[in-house]
């Protein structure tokens, strides 16, 4: 089974030069990261262990102004590897990642008290009683990546804890953490698969787009198909560097809701304020959040967030303040502790909101209280949220185009046809709606006045359109238009001329109307646009007589 081991520790205490010991990999790959002699991006490097086992590693920056990267780089993996400088003991950024790691639940893994090489053994030992004070039962190991001393140890010490881990069995997650172009290639997104596998020719979901994949590498190499636990880089054939980025998700289509809510039981560290960061997978959300009770959340997001029940989450103002397992990933609106503590308990034994494809659901068994189309599952609350939500938005639409663009997710075009509304052309409209002046009647009645056969700049072109499509003006060039009487009259003087002399110029039709030049040319230009006329060089002649609308 694969797995992925993540450092963690205080700035300077040794990580990226340890982790280039075990592995031969210098994990700083930014020129800054160089000049300055701090890790500013998580780094990865492959780890083989004495017993054959092959370990993933994530290296991430220990300043205190990169906690949000190093969280990004935790989430995922199955172990850590916590560094302490033997000199320095435990500082701040040590107990922060410590409580980090405590919130996403990742319980296993070793201690290095790292140059050892340059403390007496007292200083040792004091190190190492504080190490097994704030991590009793993990195994601690003095090392020296100067020297090599103890990186056997360690690498055995790995082993030891790095057991096969359970995974459910479950669709294709994966948390996006770098992306970057490479020539030939194109645009590569790399992350640790959270679960299920990714193959050649896979459609994956990346927020609302599908994506196909075009080849997969763990650590350089190439595979036929990567398993959950594995580093993972994917080439994506067709999509830009720029839309793709670090917190999207690349998953199983259909299977992962896309919420701006999460319920979640609550793990606080301290007072957890009304705003905080909410990192989840490799995201960071601005976020609200609603006290139920003294133990449950709702998790009101500025983004939305792909997750699953039973993810963990993160979540920091100044500091990291606490954290929560995920209950129900795209619960309802309102929330409950009630129902929030059956879902706790596992007597409402799964949970779906919004719409999710329903193969992806085979592995939570039989489910209640939902509705299907088309092979979309969702909760009948979703569906009256939704059809409200389109209600208000129509209520809100421009009555002289009272319709609205449908929803753009995948699921719309099995479910919008459940909520009784008219789709016509690409807008969704109420049932009979009709476009009417309303409070702009006065405005159209004045603007009619003032038309003629001088153009006159429209300001409100949504007005003009309305007016056009009752046959009340013509619209001509951008942004201008005449009366419907002077089009007609316009076009009448056109095709006389034309049927006389057998065509027309530009300063000839000028004439026969008394207009300026750039009148004449933006009636010229719609006639040509109505099918009335064409233009051969600097002259127009008629159509044949079965185009031309009379």
């Amino acid at each position: 089974m694969p797995l992925t081991v993540g450092t963690a520790g205080h700035i300077d205490h040794g990580k990226t030069a340890l982790v280039e010991a075990l592995t031969g990999k210098n994990t700083d790959r930014l020129p800054e990261e160089h000049e300055r002699g701090i890790s500013i991006d998580l780094g990865y490097a492959p780890l083989e262990l004495p017993d054959g086992t092959r370990l993933s590693v994530v290296d991430v920056p220990g300043h205190e102004r990169f906690v949000r990267t190093m969280v990004a780089g935790a989430t995922g993996i199955d172990l850590f590897l916590l560094v302490i400088d033997a000199n320095e003991g435990a500082r701040p950024q040590t107990h922060e990642h410590l409580a980090i790691l405590r919130l996403l639940g990742i319980e296993h893994g070793v201690v290095a008290l790292t140059k050892s090489d340059l403390v007496d053994d007292e200083t040792l030992e004091l190190a190492r009683a504080e190490a097994e004070e704030l991590l009793p039962g993990s195994p601690i190991v003095a090392v020296s990546a100067r020297t090599g001393a103890g990186l056997d140890e360690l690498r055995t010490a790995l082993a030891s804890v790095a057991t096969e881990r359970v995974r459910e069995a479950a669709p294709t997650r994966l948390y996006v953490d770098r992306v970057f172009t490479l020539r030939g290639i194109g645009t590569v997104a790399t992350g640790t698969l959270w679960s299920g596998s990714i193959g050649e020719g896979d459609e994956l979901q990346a927020g609302g787009r599908t994506v196909r994949v075009r080849s997969v590498q763990v650590h350089d190499s190439a595979v036929t198909r990567a398993e959950a636990g594995q580093r993972v880089a994917v080439a994506l054939p067709g999509v830009e560097r720029s839309e793709l980025r670090r917190g999207d998700a690349l998953v199983a289509r259909g299977a992962y809701p896309s919420s701006y809510r999460l319920d979640v039981a609550l793990e606080p560290l301290a007072d957890i304020p009304a705003r905080v960061q909410v990192h989840h997978g490799t995201a960071s959300v601005l976020a609200r959040v609603v006290r139920i009770g003294e133990r449950f959340a709702q998790l009101r997001l500025a983004e939305p967030l792909v997750a699953a029940r039973g993810d963990h989450v993160v979540l920091r103002a100044e500091t990291t303040v606490g954290g929560g397992r995920v209950l129900d990933p795209a619960p309802p609106r309102h929330a409950s502790a009630e129902r929030m503590e059956l879902v706790e308990r596992g007597e409402i034994a799964a949970t779906v909101h919004e719409p999710v494809r329903a193969e992806s659901l085979a592995h939570l068994g039989e489910l209640e209280g939902v509705e299907e189309a088309d092979g979309w599952v969702f909760s009948s609350s979703w569906l009256d949220e939704l059809r409200a939500e389109l209600d208000e938005r129509l209520g809100r639409a421009d009555p002289l185009d009272p319709g609205i663009p449908p929803p753009a997710e995948a699921w719309a075009g099995a479910i919008v046809p459940l909520l009784g509304l008219e789709r016509r052309g690409a807008k969704l409209y109420r049932p009979g709606a009709i476009a009417q002046l309303g409070a702009r009647a006065d405005a159209a009645a004045a603007l009619e006045a003032q038309l003629g056969l001088e153009p006159l700049k429209l300001d409100d072109a949504a007005l003009g359109r309305f007016l056009e499509e009752q046959g009340r003006l013509v619209r001509v060039g951008d942004g201008y238009a005449i009366s419907a009487a002077a089009y007609a009259e316009a076009r009448d003087a056109l095709v006389a001329e034309c049927e006389s002399a057998g065509k027309i110029a530009l300063a000839r039709f000028r004439d026969l109307l008394g207009v300026g030049r750039k009148t004449a040319q933006l009636l010229l230009e719609r006639f040509d646009a109505d099918g009335l006329t064409r233009r051969v060089g600097d002259e127009r002649v008629l159509r044949k007589r079965g185009t031309i609308a009379r």
